[in-house]
């Protein structure tokens, strides 16, 4: 690439400043901040109300510089105070900047919106509007005081059986349904249409003191000089209870007669289409904004898409690329054909008429310090075009120069024959060809060996050029060390081919030492090999030589990573090693000769020398070698001690049989299983809960023997640590009384913390099962308000298991020999202590109107209760909750302060006024009927919303507000 002709364009990646110009008669464009270009729709509409632009062009500014008619100084960048001064600055560089699009960062901090989130585009409008006419009216100026109300503001009143309200109602747009309309007048004509007024809806005559049935309609009184029309394509979804867009046709003239529905004919009512503001997409939440909008001046039309301005042909709107690239959906009506000078839409929500009398030829001139300005900001701009423009070329500059460079050191790069020569990274040379990464000083490290000089391994990562090259590069870009011809290590290829022989030379030497092993060996002039090592040899010689070979490659620490990494490879390989080593399978605990002669062989002297060969290091035993004078005795011993051992057994096994059979044993656990050579399997008694539930063992490892029985098996087994638990009960005492102590002691210390970290464990968990059990007193009310509750036939055994006394459900209580029958206890105080200490089954028997629910221990009951609310129905304030009997009713503690532990059980009993449903259903049609067509139906069974309240309807919580006239 470098050798041919490269394009100036290929030496930066700086875009030409000129683009960033505005062209010529064209309008400025606004940067979309993120999800802002509803608010570029507004801006660039209401830029080309010359009227509102004049107006705001006349208020006064705050700047204290400008009203001392200083001038603002140059090293102080402006500020707007004030809406009203945002908007003029804005408007003034959408006049006279010299960029293709400007910032409207200012405005939007201003008014606090968030750049990330896209806001409601109509609710925006009326927002801003109020906004901006509350602001204007505290100047003294009339025609800026009042410009919102003369280009925006119409009225209305309200005429109820013919008689007109007294109280005038004023809009700054009309809120037109569209839903079942394919014309704009259509629309226009139901806002005006007669309502009836009947039933609960019925008007309150104050002449009569009464609720009369009536009728009302719409008078307007005033058309505004532009008319805003908003068509409601956002509309709230009954079924989803998120809004939707509708996405029907709607038909459009680009006049607009507004005589027909005026009532008195006195004026003029002939408006033109404007603007047309654009949603594309198909979701009221997402999509994108832009505006089609008329210049006053010329009649031409434009398209304001953020940053992008693009004018319309033969000065005529069009709208059929906006609606192509809206997204088809399956209910999608065929595009109804409009005729000359009629437009229609599905993605339009805004459409804005001006009066046709209204002057064109008005000239609006910035004021003199917006002008200044500007003129700043262009200033600004004409310095950061010419930087740019300077950057580009030096980065040409440097390109070319770098070019001429390239291609006279490819001409000397090559080293001839004879001449001296030196290594360099092949990296690095790519580092040094891409501008785009200046390259560093040479750094030849990574290519070393342990020796310091160049690898052998490294030559196909390193590139030979000419001395005069390298004389060239590290004069220029320093760094090292330089390889020359003499750095290559002569050791590391010397041992790389030694190796290379031994791999070669290893399957001659496999074959000719198979053949030597089949050569009996005579007199005592042969070797013992294990016989493992024999099998494996030569794949252990192969793996031996491999090692070898990596360590050569990588013996440059900087080539394998850091030091620790190396390290730990070096302990894993002692660690194979230590396994794998050649013949020392056959060595013994003690360093000798093994006494088992079934592991090992002899071989001859030459078949011991070939292996010596690839193993130096393998420990040497001659033919006439003896065995390990240890093992030998430890091998008699072992013979005599299994003889005693199976004896001893013997005898075990009939004096334990004999001894746990006695049935007069105070057991209440399983009898202990016998096996060859000791007991194992003692379960805990439950009556010595009392002392051993706070041992820190394993409960199911302590069991109780009578001290006859101690006696018994202390003949039998070697006993360390003697534990003595002692009974005290006086005559006649109440059980209650009865103490117990144990030798040793108890730690108070380890109990205690043991109790603390088992509390802190139960009271701090983030992901855990708890179960709410609704208690009902009726099941035939639980079977009609939970069925899906209802108990299966497995799900009735485990019912009937539940009803069992308190233990004989748990498979850990049962008896194993089938003649022993379990005691009855009929203490109060031992069944707490046997429920608390018994291991029981960790499955949770779901039962009729349980379900579980996943909490966290920092969870509040208020939250845990909204839960509940989702999974039974049950509003929060109709919830009594408790555990073990105590009453849940803190709605701010967490649960683990509640001590809810995971695997709980919560009741949960409801105060549900079932047979109030349908009245209260009743009152609730009565209060939706007051809206006609918008909210009917209702249901029978109660709804909660998330705050926790019981409503009825259509699974909305409303919030009616009513406006009260005189």
């Amino acid at each position: 690439v470098w050798l041919g002709e490269i394009d100036e364009n290929s030496f930066h990646n700086i875009d030409d400043p000129n683009y960033e110009r505005r062209k010529k008669n064209a309008f400025v464009g606004l940067t979309n901040l993120g999800a802002t270009c509803y608010v570029n729709t507004f801006l660039q509409m209401w830029f080309l109300n010359l009227e509102l632009r004049q107006a705001l062009y006349l208020c006064p500014s705050t700047c204290s510089e400008y009203v001392a008619g200083e001038g603002i100084p140059k090293d102080k960048d402006y500020e707007p105070q004030t809406i009203c001064e945002h908007l003029q600055y804005l408007f003034a560089l959408l006049q006279n900047s010299k960029r293709r699009y400007i910032d409207p960062s200012g405005f939007v901090r201003a008014l606090g919106l968030d750049t990330g989130q896209q806001q409601d585009a109509q609710e925006f409008s009326k927002l801003f509007m109020s906004l901006l006419e509350d602001t204007l009216s505290k100047q003294k100026n009339p025609d800026v005081r009042n410009i919102v109300q003369k280009q925006f503001c119409g009225e209305y009143a309200y005429v109820t059986c013919g008689r007109e309200s007294k109280l005038v109602s004023k809009f700054y747009e009309l809120e037109l349904n569209i839903q079942g309309h394919k014309q704009l007048t259509d629309c226009i004509t139901e806002f005006l249409k007669e309502e009836k007024l009947e039933g609960d809806n019925r008007y309150f005559c104050e002449t009569c003191q009464s609720k009369q049935n009536a009728t009302r309609k719409i008078r307007l009184l005033s058309l505004p000089c532009t008319l805003n029309l908003q068509l409601m394509r956002f509309v709230f979804d009954r079924q989803t209870g998120h809004k939707k867009k509708l996405n029907t046709y709607i038909g459009f003239s680009e006049l607009l007669d507004m005589e027909p529905f005026m009532e008195q004919k006195n004026g003029v009512y002939v408006y033109e289409l404007s603007a047309v503001l654009i949603h594309r997409g198909v979701s009221a939440y997402s999509g994108h904004y832009i505006a089609h909008v008329k210049d006053p001046q010329t009649g031409e039309w434009y398209k304001f898409n953020d940053e992008d301005i693009d004018k319309m042909e033969g000065k005529k709107l069009q709208l059929g690329i906006e609606e192509d690239l809206a997204e088809p959906s399956k209910s999608q009506t065929r595009k109804p054909k409009c005729g000359k000078g009629t437009h229609c839409s599905r993605n339009a929500y805004m459409l804005v008429y001006r009066l046709q009398t209204r002057e064109k030829s008005l000239t609006i001139e910035v004021p003199a310090f917006l002008q200044e300005l500007v003129e700043r900001d262009n200033c600004k701009f004409e310095e950061w075009c010419n930087e740019m423009a300077e950057m580009r070329k030096q980065s040409v500059a440097r390109g070319k120069i770098k070019h001429e460079e390239v291609k006279e050191l490819y001409k000397r790069l090559p080293a001839e024959a004879g001449s001296p020569y030196d290594f360099i990274s092949l990296e690095w040379l790519q580092k040094w060809l891409d501008e785009s990464t200046p390259p560093k000083p040479i750094d030849n490290t990574a290519c070393l060996c342990s020796h310091g000089k160049l690898h052998p391994d490294k030559i196909s990562i390193m590139k030979r050029i000419s001395e005069y090259v390298a004389d060239f590069f590290y004069r220029r870009y320093g760094g090292g060390p330089r390889l020359n011809v003499k750095a290559l290590c002569k050791d590391c290829v010397v041992e790389r081919c030694r190796i290379l022989r031994l791999k070669n030379q290893l399957n001659e030497d496999y074959k000719a030492v198979t053949n030597l092993l089949k050569i009996t060996v005579k007199g005592n002039d042969g070797f013992w090999v294990g016989k493992a090592s024999l099998r494996s040899w030569r794949q252990l010689a192969l793996e031996q030589l491999n090692e070898q070979d990596e360590d050569t490659e990588h013996s440059n620490g900087k080539m394998n990573g850091n030091a620790q990494s190396k390290d730990e490879s070096n302990e894993e390989k002692k660690e194979e090693e230590e396994e794998l080593n050649f013949n020392e399978d056959i060595v013994c605990p003690h360093g000798d000769l093994c006494i088992s002669e079934n592991e090992r062989r002899v071989v001859s002297k030459e078949a011991w020398e070939k292996l010596k060969q690839y193993f130096p290091k393998a420990p040497e035993f001659p033919n006439n070698k003896e065995c390990c004078s240890q093992c030998k005795i430890l091998e008699r011993e072992g013979e005599e001690n299994e003889a005693l051992h199976k004896m001893m057994a013997s005898e075990q096994k009939t004096s334990l049989q004999n001894l746990f059979h006695d049935k007069c044993r105070p057991c209440l656990g399983s009898w202990p299983q016998v096996w060859e050579g000791g007991v194992v399997g003692f379960e805990p008694r439950a009556w010595l809960f009392h002392v051993i539930k706070h041992v820190l063992v394993p409960l199911h490892s302590i069991a109780l023997i009578w001290p006859s029985e101690w006696e018994r098996i202390q003949k039998l087994f070697v006993v360390d640590h003697v534990i003595k638990i002692t009974r005290t009960q006086a005559a006649g005492a109440d059980p209650e009384s009865t103490l117990y102590t144990s030798e040793p002691q108890l730690c108070p210390e380890c109990r205690e913390g043991l109790l603390c970290q088992q509390q802190r464990d139960l009271r701090e968990y983030t992901q855990a099962t708890i179960y709410i059990h609704k208690v009902v007193d009726n099941k035939k009310v639980m079977k009609d308000a939970a069925p899906e509750l209802n108990v299966s036939s497995s799900e009735a055994e485990e019912e009937r298991e539940e009803n069992k006394p308190e233990g004989e459900q748990d498979p850990d209580f049962n008896q194993t020999n089938g003649g022993a029958k379990r005691q009855k206890v009929s203490h109060q105080s031992f069944i707490s202590y046997q429920k608390q200490g018994i291991r029981r089954s960790t499955r949770h028997r779901k039962v009729r109107g349980e379900k579980a629910l996943l909490v966290s221990a920092n969870q509040t009951l208020k939250e845990l209760k909204i839960q509940i609310m989702h999974a039974f129905s049950v509003a929060p304030f109709d919830q009594n909750l408790s555990i073990d009997g105590k009453i849940l009713n803190d709605d701010t503690a967490t649960l683990g302060s509640l001590g809810v532990i995971p695997e709980s059980v919560i009741l949960l009993k409801a105060d549900e006024p079932l047979a109030d449903y349908a009245a209260m259903d009743d009152v609730m049609q009565g209060e939706v009927g007051g809206w006609p067509g918008r909210f009917g139906g209702s249901r029978k069974e109660p709804h909660y919303c998330d705050c926790g309240r019981r409503f009825s309807g259509q699974g909305l919580c409303w919030i009616w507000v009513v406006k009260v006239e005189n």
